[in-house]
């Protein structure tokens, strides 16, 4: 009987305990949910996975967010939104690691989708967060500025107070692991892609977490605009330095546009073969985008 009693205590402890927790968090700001009813599309739970050696993805359907293991603590790529960010903890649980343990948090974009959980999460770990320096910029406000393509229908978030900025080419090595920043600028001007080497034993892979590529804008911005034939041109040269990097695993900021939700279905089911490996991935995603960026320019868009 005390051993059902004290059973029965602890459940109802644990119970409160979770609804104090759940409490807190709704008074948190850096948790309020950022455009709730349009990121709903993104936000499918989804189990965390290793796709290879030692990288993981700890997100959720429509948002990519990447673990890398290291021998001196564990490195986040992106924190999708704020109302994630308890999910992309439990994942990082669930795996058997700490959100203590997490040194780096790395940004590919200042958009909420992508950076609104950032703030959160550097909290909750107290991990450097790092960016591109115009994307450095912007994370430290939590708005983009009028540079942006898609400036006038974007969201704020919480703002990064501290974040290190990066230049394109430059690393960062912990534990090991040598992380380089490939600046991508595209669908945002301070876009940032990362790159670095796993192994599964003697088998070594290329692998690139890619910014997005989408030729994204609000209405009020076109790309067809001969004023913004600058942008246009950077943006294509960014499509063709993606097209030649060693890259035999693309884990794209939103996965469904590079195939990643498929690849994500099928290693559910079977990881041998492994779906994630695929050396024509990040040409098959650059030739995505080319073609749409030139459908918008022909329309007029």
């Amino acid at each position: 009987m005390r051993y059902g009693i004290g059973l029965a205590l602890g459940i109802a402890g644990a119970l409160l305990g979770s609804i104090a927790y759940a409490q807190d968090d709704a008074h948190d700001p850096l948790l309020a949910p950022v455009s709730e009813d349009f990121a709903k599309q993104w936000l499918t739970p989804t189990p965390p996975i290793k796709v290879f050696g030692h990288t993981y993805l700890v997100g959720y359907g429509g948002l990519n967010v990447a673990l890398i293991k290291t021998d001196a603590g564990l490195v986040l790529i992106d924190g999708a939104v704020p109302q994630a960010v308890r999910g992309i903890e439990a994942n990082i649980k669930t795996l058997g690691f700490d959100i203590k343990d997490v040194k780096y948090i790395l940004s590919t974009e200042p958009h909420y989708d992508h950076a609104g959980g950032i703030a959160a999460l550097q909290r909750d770990s107290g991990a450097r967060v790092v960016a591109s320096i115009p994307g450095a910029a912007v994370l430290r406000v939590g708005k983009s500025g009028s540079d942006d393509p898609q400036a006038s229908w974007l969201s704020t978030y919480p703002a990064v107070p501290k974040v290190l900025g990066l230049r394109d080419g430059m690393t960062i090595r912990i534990g090991g692991t040598e992380i380089r920043a490939v600046a991508t600028p595209s669908h945002t001007a301070s876009s940032m892609s990362w790159t670095w080497k796993d192994c599964e034993g003697d088998v070594c892979k290329n692998v690139v977490f890619g910014s997005s590529l989408s030729p994204t804008a609000a209405p009020d911005w076109k790309y067809s605009d001969r004023r913004h034939a600058p942008w246009v041109a950077t943006f294509r040269a960014t499509l063709a330095k993606v097209r030649k990097l060693p890259c035999d695993i693309l884990i794209s900021a939103h996965p469904m546009q590079s195939g990643g939700d498929e690849k994500y279905a099928a290693f559910i089911k079977s990881s041998d073969p492994n779906p994630y490996i695929d050396p024509q991935s990040c040409r098959d995603y650059a030739d995505r985008f080319e073609k749409a960026l030139n459908e918008k320019i022909a329309k007029g868009d």
